[in-house]
């Protein structure tokens, strides 16, 4: 995953006030209750409630597409791999005389 996807999910898991760790079941309660706050039905009807609610659903569709893709974490570790895909192949193969940079 790039960074910006990482920030994406970080942005999305902060919405919806979850942990660095969710099951599918956690952001869908999230999800409820945070659009039962702010659906136009049940709330004001004022611009903001909408933009909040759209904002809402963005968070939980990032997330649960997240989850169906990557059966990981929300959050990066500094233990984790490298996000690039040049520096996972260098960390991994980096020094193989035949695909890493020092090959010929």
């Amino acid at each position: 995953m790039s960074r910006e996807q990482w920030k994406q999910l970080a942005a999305a898991r902060d919405l919806l006030g979850l942990g660095n760790r969710a099951t599918v079941k956690e952001i869908k309660q999230a999800y409820r209750r945070l659009s039962k706050e702010h659906h136009p039905d049940t709330a004001s009807q004022g611009e903001e409630e909408r933009l909040a609610m759209h904002e809402i659903t963005a968070a939980y569709q990032t997330l649960l597409r997240h989850c169906e893709q990557y059966p990981i974490p929300l959050c990066r570790e500094e233990s984790d791999q490298p996000l690039d895909g040049e520096d996972w192949w260098l960390d991994r193969f980096g020094q193989d005389p035949l695909w890493g940079k020092g090959g010929k």
